[in-house]
């Protein structure tokens, strides 16, 4: 996603104007979208003058106060001659993305909770600011603790907007920091939920559930719940744990649990309802999940404590609705997506919900084809290696063909295979393929069924909602890929904890950032945004006179599309220059 000037001329004057362009892939190849029309910002070159000393003003958001009766405007300048030939510039520090963490982290209000929650003790750094800065690290540079202590603290500005200077930053008093964080999982989940609806008025009637894992390195002897299990990140040669999330509709976080690394999927859901429950009360909440989490068991616990649910269901049901499949009483809610309405097929209160996707069923009838052909061709070159007699021993024959099944699981189901043995000790093996079976899911790819007891009969209205767990998947990419949640190195469980917690809270600076940006009209893309702010450094500028050199702290102007986004956003950025006295000089 980028920013692309456009001018034009009318009534012989120069207009320009800037549109946010975001790059997609199409079935031509990749293209360029226009996803906002920014406009002409008025006054871009005449800003505000703002100074060091109004940072905390502007991330605790507060108003610039009235000037008085008397109050005569800026100082004036400050004049000096100086050697030109002497001037250069120290202490190069990124600046952009730790001052933006920082207004997230005050617009969030977690810098007054920590303050409450953590009040200083004898403790040198209090730990409500060591808190800070584990958790703006995440956000902005994802490393080890002792990378944060060893470098990049160092690298970046925040010396100067916490006011800890770096020699008092070590990785034992980060990892200290972990277990003073660790206790208020809790009451953070329900503080973000507050200033959620404050910020945004997000509501709570839906909450949507879905689960992943992550994986250690090393064996994480330490840790009780690092276990082997299926493995999302394909690492099955590792430890890891279980993170259920639950997120608002808009994929805010809202609460997550950590399992053991050998949990399924199915067997977390009754805890999480029960845990959510528990902690932040009951309510006529709709819960969204995909069919993984969907048993009749845990149905019939959600239907027993009185709450809703939206879920996906196993393929094998629409052999329940094969009938309904060939109607033509379906409603598009998207280019190539139908839906229908059905009753349920046991006459209970259940409605379902028909769904069928050209797009997918191509991608799926493509994968299921693949899979078709490359067993076909495995097992077929079994037979004739046994009809030449090159097979004799029957047991090692039936843990290959067992292997070529697990292997091609997709297809598995479409082929019968008989191993028998002959007189001669000779094996004959036979395959026969379900091509009736194989046809009927070419024809149903890409159709997959809702089921829900929510009192609501619109389906592009449930569909619409469904799809929505796409915000739950996406925000475990951005833990994964861009908050660098994996793989974990803590192998105390407790360390492990308190890093997900890191995580987690990294995740809703993300998500309410992303949230800011849709609001601004810039589209819902903070990583570019992040990539663009961490060119902004602050710098000393050193200029030699008779007497002394002055020392001015600034930080670097931006580049003008970078201008307008902050603008946009209404993100100030101190353009005054601040002297900085008795600095000892390095010596080299």
């Amino acid at each position: 996603m980028y920013l692309r000037r456009h001018d034009k001329k009318v009534a012989g004057e120069e207009y320009g104007y800037w549109s946010l362009v975001e790059s997609v892939r199409t079935a031509r190849g990749p293209r360029q979208r226009i996803v906002a029309t920014i406009g002409k910002l008025p006054g871009l070159d005449r800003e505000e003058r703002v100074g060091w000393d109004e940072i905390g003003r502007i991330l605790s958001g507060k108003p610039r106060p009235e000037p008085g009766l008397f109050h005569q405007g800026e100082d004036p300048p400050s004049w000096a001659t100086v050697n030109i030939s002497g001037v250069s510039v120290e202490r190069l520090r990124h600046f952009g993305d730790v001052y933006l963490g920082l207004l997230l982290w005050n617009r969030l209000g977690l810098a007054d909770f920590c303050r409450e929650t953590m009040p200083a003790g004898r403790e040198d750094i209090p730990w409500s600011i060591m808190a800070t800065l584990l958790v703006l690290a995440r956000f902005c540079a994802p490393s080890s603790e002792l990378q944060i202590a060893e470098s990049w603290y160092d690298k970046s500005a925040l010396d100067d907007l916490l006011g800890i200077p770096v020699n008092k930053i070590n990785d034992d008093r980060l990892y200290r920091a972990l277990d003073a964080l660790l206790p208020h999982k809790d009451a953070l989940c329900r503080h973000l939920q507050q200033r959620y609806g404050e910020l945004f008025g997000s509501t709570f009637d839906f909450l949507f559930y879905d689960i992943t894992s992550t994986y250690f390195e090393g064996r994480a002897a330490g840790n009780s719940q690092a276990k082997r299990g299926y493995s999302r990140d394909g690492r099955p040669d590792c430890p890891q744990v279980c993170i259920g999330l639950v997120t608002t509709r808009e994929g805010l976080p809202i609460a997550y649990e950590v399992f053991d690394g050998n949990r399924t999927d199915v067997t977390t859901t009754q805890e999480m309802v029960a845990i959510m429950e528990a902690k932040y009360g009951k309510a006529g909440r709709v819960w969204v999940m995909d069919r993984g989490m969907v048993s009749e068991d845990n149905l019939e616990y959600l239907r027993a404590t009185g709450a809703r649910y939206l879920v996906g269901t196993p393929k094998s049901m629409l052999k329940k609705f094969e009938q309904k499949l060939l109607d033509h009483d379906w409603k598009e809610v998207q280019p190539g997506v139908a839906v229908k309405i059905c009753a349920s097929p046991d006459g209970t209160e259940e409605t379902f919900v028909l769904c069928r996707s050209l797009g997918r069923k191509e991608k799926e009838n493509a994968i299921l084809t693949r899979f078709v052909a490359r067993l076909e061709a495995s097992l077929t070159k079994l037979v004739e290696q046994a009809e030449a007699g090159k097979l004799r021993d029957r047991q090692k024959v039936e843990r290959r063909i067992g292997r070529l099944l697990e292997q091609n699981s997709r297809a598995a189901a479409l082929f019968t295979v008989d191993v028998t043995e002959g007189r001669d000790h000779k094996l004959c093996i036979t395959v026969r393929k379900n091509e009736l079976r194989y046809q009927w899911a070419l024809d149903n790819g890409g159709s997959y069924i809702l089921r829900t007891n929510w009192m609501e009969s619109d389906p592009k209205t449930l569909w619409d909602t469904y799809i929505k767990l796409t915000e739950v998947e996406d925000s475990f990419r951005t833990e994964k890929h861009d908050l660098g949640m994996r793989p974990i190195f803590h192998h105390k469980k407790d360390r492990t904890q308190a890093h997900i917690l890191v995580c987690f809270l990294a995740l809703a600076l993300w998500r309410t950032l992303q949230q800011w940006l849709k609001t601004s009209g810039l589209g819902t893309a903070p990583r570019k945004l992040i990539e663009e702010l961490r060119e902004l450094k602050s710098l000393d500028v050193l200029l030699p006179t008779r007497e002394k050199t002055i020392r001015l702290r600034m930080v670097a102007t931006p580049e003008k599309q970078l201008k307008v986004l902050l603008q946009r956003m209404k993100i100030l950025i101190p353009n005054r220059p601040k002297v900085i006295e008795n600095v000892v000089q390095k010596i080299a």
